[in-house]
């Protein structure tokens, strides 16, 4: 009977079987590794066929290995829909007062003691102890060159407020959250500035956007409201057709960001901190408001479910039921909890994630772009990557399996298709097929475009009489299809070719995200899966083929494209450093 050894992976245990159950692990020039795993054996039968080992089993120094998920801009609320001035007569009932040491203490005790209604919960609890980088606002610094605005949307008036307007010769307005997002823009970038006097200029510009959103405040139900002063109705979005003064639970939520953030800050005064915690409250307290009075923002739908509203409907309980917006508004639930310990923002945030990830279904549109809201369901792809930066952060916020579940489905229905210069793909010998495809022009990194559906064009084929490299720009979904290559020099410049591990694989890594905690991976039983630590730079990596009586379990950090196949870092035991494949290999929060 063959020797069985037990293997710790973090807290769990694998169950190994010597005599076959582990095989050596190939290094450059042949023979094996001696792993303290398990009894050594020859390495199977090169998998590879013609793709070099040295390829299939090494990451190039460079491109790829991108810590950070890609960071797209912000998308600009307002975007496809029509701005107009309100009406003459319109009347806006700014509270026009000084936010007093006795408003503060109003503002404190104002903040209601229970909750608008009872909703949907599941559970979750807010985690604070997050390294900085993952805090909400972290990832997405005003640069130096944009600390003074001046597009065709968005300038700086003489007090230094960031303004929109609807073309350069349109007069600016007010809009609340521009002014919060550029704030909280200020603030990312002062934390990490070391010249000082970018620094003041940082900070001097978040206390102007903190500073015009108190001054306009509405104060109304024992709440601080942010108003838009003008009209706006959207081309596409029926029910979002608003008269002035309007509110949005999406500027809510990121103004209560915005004061919670100035005020954490060692810069700001006593008086100033009072000022931001007390406008914080009164931000808060309107998110304990329910739709039963005007203004509103949160609602429960006819399934019990919390919603925070970026666009809340005429009707008391109906609105866009739009995703990033709501959790946008989250993440000045979380920096309010964080700073306060209020029991209610917990509960508020509890019951926001659970609306999230079970709605998830009518976000998610699988293996294509995802949709924008709960209502319209409107494919929309410059909003995809923020759904997958979001939902990213909500695990951290968590600490919740499921959410990252979530995240790794949208990554695998439409990845970040950007690649960096000097991106290779690595082809094997033998035939190929090209394909000539119908996207958007270079100035929009060929994105998808509805009206040329990446229709097929052409097809040319292709034989290698060995492994040959090709650079590619591109790495993207194509409509109805897999993922494709867009080849972008030599003979085959602007021809696309199918992602098909090992025959045709992106060299590197990419689409990379941490995760924090670490999740678990299951290996079923009786399954051979070879993991991979991978060489670099031409460096053949060495492989690891494991299979497990039972299921099980080890803790993995990360999860990426590594050379064109999902996989998973395992952090543990004898697979400690080492890159399982899925879906052979399965993840928690299914």
């Amino acid at each position: 009977m063959a020797e069985k050894r037990r293997v710790d992976i973090g807290r769990r245990r694998f169950i190994t079987v010597a005599g076959g159950t582990i095989a050596g692990a190939t290094v450059v020039g042949g023979g094996t590794f001696a792993t303290a795993a398990a009894a050594v054996e020859p390495s199977p039968a090169d998998p590879f066929g013609g793709m070099p080992r040295s390829l299939a089993l090494s990451l190039p120094a460079t491109p790829g290995g991108v810590e950070a998920p890609p960071v797209p801009e912000l998308p600009e609320q307002l975007a496809g829909g029509t701005i107009s001035s309100p009406a003459a007569r319109t009347s806006i009932p700014y509270a026009d007062k000084a936010v007093t040491p006795e408003a503060a203490a109003a503002a404190r005790a104002s903040v209601p003691t229970k909750l608008p209604f009872q909703f949907k919960t599941s559970g979750f609890t807010i985690v604070t102890d997050m390294p900085e980088y993952m805090r909400p606002w972290r990832d997405r610094p005003t640069r130096w060159e944009n600390v003074t605005p001046n597009t065709e949307n968005t300038y700086l008036d003489a007090q230094g407020v960031i303004m929109y307007r609807p073309k350069r010769t349109a007069p600016g307005y007010d809009q609340p959250v521009t002014q919060a997002q550029f704030g909280l823009g200020c603030i990312a970038s002062y934390r990490t500035e070391r010249v000082a006097s970018r620094k003041a200029l940082f900070l001097k510009r978040a206390k102007a956007q903190a500073k015009r959103l108190i001054d306009k405040r509405v104060e109304a139900r024992g709440a601080w409201y942010f108003p838009y002063p003008f009209d706006f109705k959207h081309a596409k979005h029926s029910g979002v057709d608003y008269k002035a003064p309007w509110y949005s639970g999406m500027a809510q939520g990121e103004a209560i960001s915005l004061f919670i953030q100035l005020a954490q800050l060692e810069a700001i005064t006593a008086a100033e901190r009072r000022q931001y915690l007390a406008a914080a409250d009164g931000a808060f307290a309107s998110l304990l408001r329910a739709d039963d009075g005007k203004p509103w923002s949160v609602n429960k739908d006819k399934n019990g479910y919390l919603w925070i509203q970026e666009y809340p409907g005429r009707v008391a309980g109906t609105g866009d039921y739009t995703f990033n917006g709501m959790i946008f508004a989250m993440f000045g639930i979380w920096d309010y909890f964080q700073a306060t310990g209020n029991p209610l923002a917990e509960k508020l945030f509890d019951g926001s994630v659970t609306t999230i990830r079970d709605h998830f279904p009518r976000l998610r549109n699988s293996r294509w772009i995802s949709y924008y809201c709960h209502t319209h369901r409107i494919p929309t792809p410059s909003y995809h990557q923020h759904h997958i930066n979001l939902m990213r952060q909500l695990h951290w916020q968590t600490g919740s399996p499921a959410l990252a579940h979530q995240q790794d489905q949208l990554i695998d229905d439409f990845p970040a298709f950007g690649l960096r210069a000097g991106s290779v793909a690595a082809i094997a010998a033998g035939s190929h097929t090209l394909y000539k495809l119908d996207t958007k022009d270079a100035s929009k990194n060929f994105d998808w475009d509805p009206a040329k559906g990446d229709k097929q064009l052409a097809t040319k084929k292709v034989t290698f009489r060995t492994a040959t490299q090709a650079p590619v720009n591109v790495r993207r979904r194509i409509q109805g299809r897999g993922i494709y290559y867009r080849i972008n020099a030599g003979a085959y410049t602007g021809w696309w070719i199918g992602e098909a591990y090992p025959k045709v694989f992106l060299r590197g890594e990419y689409v990379s995200t941490t995760f924090h905690p670490q999740r678990t991976a299951t290996f079923p039983a009786d399954v051979d899966i070879t993991c991979v630590k991978f060489g670099v730079d031409g460096k053949t990596g060495i492989t690891k083929t494991v299979k497990f009586a039972t299921p099980s379990n080890a803790p993995f950090d990360r999860r990426a494209i590594v050379n064109g196949r999902p996989m998973i870092r395992i952090t543990a035991g004898a697979l400690n450093g080492y890159w399982a494949p899925l879906p052979l290999v399965l993840t928690d929060g299914r």
